[in-house]
């Protein structure tokens, strides 16, 4: 998205005594992005253009694997001997470049980013920070509300995806950055000058080069930038064996007498389970839809979200299930694609493990788990000698079949200590919905999609269940009222909404005040 015509305004800052001015670039990137790489290029243009430079960084470690500000003050060579600052300051800025979205928008809230002074130069794309991934819900901030306080808080913005710019080009961001650098006109440099300091770094030159280039373009309006394109979430390709094909064809065709609106959900379910377990657990996965299907009626909305939510109950994420997912091909694939990695290039990929003593015992069999679990002598051994984070390299053999010894364990899933304590929860909360679903569709219809708060393993997996067991245990309030569906809605959006509880505190409180009142 390139926001403006490109400004060919350079200094903005009050001359100095002999009429020099002081340029203040900053540049914030996340680790491996190559901010420093990009830094140094900055750094020899300006030299090669006949202007004093000076560069530092500091190094930041509370988003993703860091997030890094380099700094950058130039000036015109006029013999004098510049004086320049160590670090950026707020209202400060000339030129803010930021190698993705939510960098720039925490740049704005520290006051980098000036009316009437500093060009934005950022990447549209998104890597989601920590406190996205453990939000219970869909933490992901909003990408729009970045590019809109971009437009008011600063003079000049160039922003599109960078990052897929320099994929396509089989380079890294930093090229295609230094590309919207240039193509943004902020600086009085040709752009010949930027090409001759890539060639001059001698690695990656062709593929840095085509990079640079086609952010320039977009950058100076000449080219249309890559369009962003909705993700579409993948449909796993069940691959079965000749023996289970008519298993298989079974459960496709009691799929296709389900009702049409619930048919396509329903065939995704029916897939996760299958490739989550065997076919005869996606057949365990029919006969629980197929139970709600017949208490429904057209236009089968609470079906469809049993259709929704059984699978994710039913493929809850254990050790095996991770084991599983790291050493499948398509990951392997993907994070080749993330880091841009060439064919004549060596992925080494370092997975990070920390199983707490939970782990452990829940990945028994059902009887030894629940005795070893009581077990305080066991505990302490497990905490002093194997509680500890691990690091296992799956790009190496050893590492590998570790993991993939874990995760051929599956066949045996259904007898270990955590299948059974999963398939409780889920039959006591399927048994409640039903009971509810004869009187109120709708109220059984949230009731089912209360599991999307149950997700991860470990901590993440326990904070979920508890806000299910206060969310659902509301419903002895609600049930009966004609609102009632609504106030369920309402109090799961209060769970997903903050990792604290704060937000379901108050609703339940809200609930209760309201169900004293019609008591008394």
């Amino acid at each position: 998205m390139n926001m403006q015509a490109p400004s060919r305004l350079v200094a903005r800052r009050s001359p100095g005594p002999d009429g020099e001015s002081i340029i203040t670039l900053a540049a914030l990137a996340v680790g491996g992005q190559g901010g420093g790489v990009l830094t140094n290029w900055i750094t020899a243009v300006a030299e090669a253009n006949g202007y004093r430079a000076q560069s530092t960084s500091v190094a930041g470690v509370a988003q993703r694997t860091g997030a890094t500000i380099y700094y950058i003050e130039m000036c015109r060579d006029t013999g004098r001997q510049p004086i320049f600052a160590l670090s950026p300051s707020e209202g400060d800025i000339d030129i803010l470049i930021a190698s993705e979205l939510m960098e720039a928008g925490r740049a704005i809230m520290r006051g980098f980013v000036t009316p009437s002074r500093t060009t934005v130069i950022a990447s549209t794309h998104r890597i989601p920070a920590v406190m996205e991934k453990v939000a219970p819900g869909d933490g992901r901030a909003d990408g729009k509300a970045v590019l809109d306080a971009m437009g008011i808080s600063a003079d000049h913005v160039v922003a599109f995806d960078m990052e897929t710019v320099a994929k396509e080009a089989g380079s890294v961001i930093s090229s295609s950055l230094l590309g919207g650098l240039a193509g943004s006109g902020s600086l009085p440099f040709p752009k010949e000058s930027y090409e001759e300091v890539i060639k001059a770094s001698g690695r990656g030159v062709e593929a840095s080069l085509r990079a640079f280039k086609r952010a320039y373009d977009c950058a100076a309006g000449n080219e249309t930038p890559p369009q962003p394109v909705a993700p579409v979430a993948p449909v796993p390709v069940l691959a079965v064996p000749a023996k289970l094909k008519k298993a298989w064809t079974d459960l496709q065709d009691r799929l296709s007498r389900l009702p049409a609106p619930v048919q396509e959900m329903a065939g995704l379910g029916l897939k996760k389970t299958v490739d989550y377990q065997d076919v005869a657990y996606g057949s365990e996965y029919l006969d629980r839809l197929e139970q709600v299907a017949k208490m429904d009626s057209a236009p089968f909305k609470m079906t469809e979200a049993a259709a929704k939510y059984i699978a994710r109950a039913l493929c809850y994420d254990d050790i095996l299930r991770v084991a599983d997912l790291k050493t499948r091909a398509t990951r392997f694939a993907r994070v080749k694609d993330e880091v841009s990695v060439k064919d004549d290039q060596v992925l080494m990929l370092t997975e990070y493990f920390h199983p707490r003593f939970e782990e452990f015992v829940t990945t028994l069999p059902a009887g030894l788990g629940r005795k070893l679990s009581r077990s305080k002598g066991v505990e302490a051994f497990y905490t002093k000698h194997f509680d500890k984070g691990r690091r296992i390299r799956t790009d190496k053999l050893g590492g590998f079949a570790m993991l993939y010894l874990v995760s051929s364990l599956r066949p045996w899933r259904r007898k270990l200590m955590r299948h059974e304590s999963e398939m409780k929860h889920v039959d006591a909360w399927f048994a409640t919905v039903l009971r509810v679903a004869a009187s109120d569709k709708a109220l059984a219809s949230e009731l089912l999609a209360n599991y999307r708060l149950i997700k991860g393993y470990s901590d993440t997996h326990a904070r979920g269940l508890s806000k299910f067991a206060r969310v659902m245990g509301a419903l002895e309030m609600l049930e009966g009222r004609e609102d009632a569906a609504d106030w369920m809605r309402r109090l799961r959006i209060a769970a997903l909404d903050d990792v604290d509880g704060e937000a379901l505190d108050g609703a339940l409180a809200t609930v209760a005040s309201f169900a004293s009142a019609e008591a008394a």
